[in-house]
């Protein structure tokens, strides 16, 4: 009789033995970041996640810093919002902003800057509209200019989340001419249209005020157009993807991982662990072992890097 339990007989064992580990250097977390002074707004369907304009990032940076997490990802709530998402490549915008100031004071931490113009756009899509329809490629310049202007301000890593076609090789070009050859770009290659991201069109104020996304984001019925997708990526010059959202399609970052060979980025958004905290606030479950069982989950099937909101609850010193 083969004894498996023998590799489970206590806590130090099942330590020893264990197959696949987190590690707070594995984690990026995601954050909101709006105009004005002296602002942290929470987002009621995130409980625990809030906006927070410049002056206040240090309460969350610091503990970003002390927990030993690997770096932050910028979402921004402009000022103003307009049909051709102005405040996205404003040298003086919101995410340029908060870059300045982290990559000032927090110099060691990665700061990825997400690229996309739902927040910036009257409309909430995430490209130009004309006549109700999302124009791509009238899109592409729109999104080189944020990248450089964002590169600009400092990012360490660009994440176009749009999922415009052909929005990676126009990135590339414009980051290369503008002296920028260096910056990384960690491409939403693989991003469905989900329900998941509710809360966050909450967080990020980043609603459409007209249809849906579908025309853009990803058919949640379909695994094997992700890999063209990435693919495609990759070709165009992604250094690093995303597999978004993780735990709905770990199949999908399994496969990733079992084919191409750059670092893989998970992003557990904000559906996913507004139910944690919603059952837990309930009693239902034990909080912290559903974090850690639903994050070991993503990095087993493949992920490199996790984004999510729980980074800065878990215990990493045991």
């Amino acid at each position: 009789m083969k004894r498996f339990r023998r590799l489970r007989s206590s806590e130090a064992m099942r330590e020893l033995t264990a197959e696949t580990r987190l590690s707070p250097k594995d984690m990026i977390y995601p954050m909101f970041v709006v105009f004005g002074e002296d602002k942290k707004i929470p987002v009621e369907s995130m409980p625990g996640i809030y906006q927070y304009s410049v002056d206040r990032l240090p309460e969350i940076m610091d503990r970003v810093r002390e927990k030993g997490i690997a770096g932050v990802l910028l979402f921004g709530i402009p000022e103003h919002k307009d049909e051709l998402a102005s405040g996205a490549y404003d040298d003086n915008g919101v995410v340029q902003n908060a870059i300045r100031f982290i990559k000032k004071n927090y110099p060691e931490l990665i700061v990825i800057a997400d690229v996309c113009l739902c927040e910036y756009t009257a409309h909430g899509h995430c490209g130009v509209v004309m006549d109700g329809k999302i124009l791509n490629d009238a899109t592409l310049p729109l999104l080189a200019k944020a990248a450089v202007s964002m590169a600009r301000a400092g990012a360490d890593i660009i994440a176009p989340s749009d999922m415009m076609d052909g929005r990676v090789a126009a990135i590339r070009a414009a980051l290369d001419e503008n002296g920028f050859a260096d910056t990384p770009i960690m491409s939403y290659s693989s991003k469905y249209a989900s329900g998941y991201y509710s809360p966050f069109r909450d967080a990020a104020e980043s609603a459409p005020c007209f249809g849906d996304r579908r025309t853009y984001q990803m058919d949640c019925r379909n695994g094997r157009e992700a890999m063209r997708e990435i693919a495609d990526d990759i070709d165009e010059g992604a250094d690093m993807i995303i597999v978004k959202p993780a735990l709905a399609y770990l199949d999908v970052l399994k496969s990733a991982r079992e084919r191409f060979d750059v670092p893989i980025a998970a992003y557990n958004v904000s559906g996913e662990y507004s139910m944690v905290k919603a059952a837990a606030e309930r009693g239902w479950i034990d909080e912290q072992r559903i974090i850690m069982e639903n994050l070991t989950a993503i990095k087993r099937a493949g992920a490199d890097i996790i984004i999510t909101y729980h980074a800065l609850e878990v215990d990493w010193v045991k």
